[in-house]
């Protein structure tokens, strides 16, 4: 969330900064909030002077032992009118947070003008692109010739977009769960935590997937609890409402948890295999951060997730997002993405955001610099580290041999058991 006080008396430079995300932004509705709010408080302010006006004069009267009833039924009727115009303020904050809640983070100056993905800008590629001596299959056709990913019986299960693992597909999800886990916390200082996979509607605000993104989450029928999206919801919740030591900064978190998302506006996007599916393993890292280290600390995050590929050994790029191309709540972000050889391009496969002080402000999470200074909002950080799933159909894709088999990455060996090389699986 914005601030407010920041929006009214920076309004032109602010509404140019979120023009760049789009023409439809606009702070018109909050604008006008603002006014009128203002004009009614003028107004409480000068009822208020006009009510102590007049105690002072019954107080001089009563001492003069003179007749002051009728100006205590004058008091009266402006406490009444002050009553009323408080009650219009409540319903004007209660309009400008609603107003707020929806306007989208302010992109930072580094980041790029644009609409979409075509005008981001690419950082850095690493790694070797594979080649083959015969035309590579898709990650869901090696999958299930291996008889280790089942689409068909997981739509029987539930419906579309889910998946059943059977054997060495299994075992290679587990496994990179825990080959990224220990890579963050072993290498890279992060501490791991293993939060709920439910959160309440409070918590989701606090990271902005509400209320603006509701149709996107699964709730939970007779309750107001929400399937979490991505562990960033609670990972983020855990320091709300609260005052943090500054001396403890940075925090730095990962997670990995299953992630629910329903797609909505997705209807014909990446149907089929693992790339875009109700459900999915996700390991997320989060920082909290001191405002001025923040962007320091989002490079830091992003070569976390960069090195992951790296020891798996995958071809990649790291891509700096346009304006328009950037989450609700993100001041800046890179995408991790990888070569995808059915698609002879690149995917997607980690966002890594610093979000400022916007989900800090929602969620009321603040540090003190010294004991007893005044607390300031820590700035908050997220990112894939990696999406799990979409880290298998890499693998599957890009170690994939003419024999239908597929080569396990060396740094993975260790979490498979030693096993080298996945078969077609026996059932």
């Amino acid at each position: 969330m914005l601030d407010a006080k920041f929006v009214l008396e920076n309004l032109e430079s602010v509404q140019n900064r979120l023009a760049a995300r789009g023409p439809r932004i606009s702070l018109e509705e909050f604008v006008r909030v603002s006014r009128e709010k203002k004009d009614v408080l003028k107004k409480v302010e000068d009822l208020r002077a006009e009510k102590n006006r007049a105690s002072e004069e019954v107080s001089r009267l009563k001492k003069a032992g003179q007749d002051a009833s009728s100006l205590i039924v004058d008091m009266r009727k402006v406490g009444d009118a002050i009553a009323g115009l408080e009650e219009r303020l409540k319903a004007f904050e209660e309009e400008l947070k609603a107003t707020l809640l929806n306007i989208p983070n302010i992109p930072h100056g580094s980041v790029p003008a644009g609409r979409g993905p075509e005008d981001n800008k690419e950082v850095r590629r690493h790694g070797v692109r594979p080649e083959f001596g015969f035309k590579p299959q898709a990650h869901w056709d090696v999958g299930e010739n291996l008889g280790i990913l089942d689409f068909e019986r997981a739509a029987k299960i539930t419906g579309s977009r889910f998946t059943v693992y059977f054997g060495a597909g299994a075992q290679l999800e587990r496994a990179l769960i825990s080959f990224m886990i220990d890579l963050h916390t072993r290498e890279r200082g992060f501490t791991e935590v293993l939060p709920p996979f439910i959160a309440n509607a409070e918590s989701l605000t606090g990271t902005g997937n509400l209320p603006k993104f509701k149709e996107d989450l699964f709730k939970l029928e007779g309750f107001d609890w929400y399937l979490i999206p991505t562990a960033e919801v609670p990972l983020t919740n855990i320091y709300r409402n609260e005052i943090l030591d500054g001396a403890v900064l940075p925090i730095r978190f990962v997670a990995y948890t299953p992630c629910f998302r329903s797609e909505a506006g997705s209807y014909g996007k990446d149907v089929r295999g693992l790339i875009r599916q109700h459900q999915f393993n996700k390991v997320e890292m989060m920082i909290f951060s001191r405002p001025e280290s923040s962007f320091d600390e989002l490079e830091y995050m992003t070569a976390s997730a960069e090195e992951v590929l790296k020891r798996l050994g995958l071809h990649r790029r790291v891509v700096l997002l346009c304006a328009g191309d950037m989450g609700f709540a993100s001041a800046k972000t890179y995408d991790l993405e990888v070569w995808m050889p059915s698609r002879d391009g690149f995917m997607e496969i980690s966002s890594c955001s610093n979000c400022a002080d916007f989900q800090a402000r929602r969620s009321n999470i603040r540090f003190r610099r010294e004991p007893k200074a005044k607390p300031e909002f820590v700035h908050t950080l997220n990112g894939s580290g990696l999406a799990v799933g979409r880290t298998v159909s890499a693998i599957l894709e890009n170690y994939q041999q003419a024999d239908g088999s597929v080569g396990v990455p060396e740094a993975l060996r260790p979490y498979m058991n030693g096993l080298e090389r996945i078969s077609a699986l026996r059932k």
